[in-house]
């Protein structure tokens, strides 16, 4: 599919990022990398959390709005 029949479609072309998509995906990052480091601390219930937070909330929104 071209990128003129893209537009036509109604599909953009480019992504658009803007503040709010860089903060949802930094506080992924942070919550990954702190669910990690509590993983590391042995943590059972607070490592799960913030990596389903960041991976499955945090990151995805991010890229989506």
């Amino acid at each position: 599919m071209s990128p003129k029949n893209a537009t036509a479609a109604g599909i953009p072309n480019s992504l658009s990022f803007s503040a709010i998509n860089a903060i949802l995906l930094v506080a992924g990052l942070l919550s990954i990398t702190g669910g990690y480091v509590l993983l590391g601390q042995g943590s059972t219930v607070g490592a799960p959390l913030l990596l389903v937070l960041g991976y499955a909330v945090l990151i995805p929104l991010g890229i989506i709005l």
